[in-house]
């Protein structure tokens, strides 16, 4: 199976990058989103009722929102963050 290309938000950039103050949850959700590209929905991401189409991948205390384009072999990812900010 081809793998999906990845794209980030600028958002999720932003987030990403404020994660490098916490090396340890940095590298485990930069992993995460890199198997993305693999498995765009893992055992462990759930579809977000309140948002269509939209999907969230638990890593830790983090949580990774993302969309799924099967058409255009796409996963965009829309946020990263803590748990208690990221579905603000």
């Amino acid at each position: 199976m081809n793998g999906y290309r990845l794209r980030l938000s600028r958002r999720a950039f932003r987030e990403l990058a404020r994660l490098r103050r916490s090396v340890i949850a940095y590298n485990r959700v930069r992993d995460a989103i890199a198997e993305l590209a693999e498995d765009p929905r893992p055992r462990q991401s759930k579809q977000l009722r309140a948002r269509t189409g939209q999907r969230s991948r638990r890593v830790g205390d983090y949580r990774i929102v993302y969309t799924v384009d099967d058409d255009a072999r796409l996963v965009t990812v829309i946020g990263v963050g803590h748990r208690k900010d990221v579905y603000r």
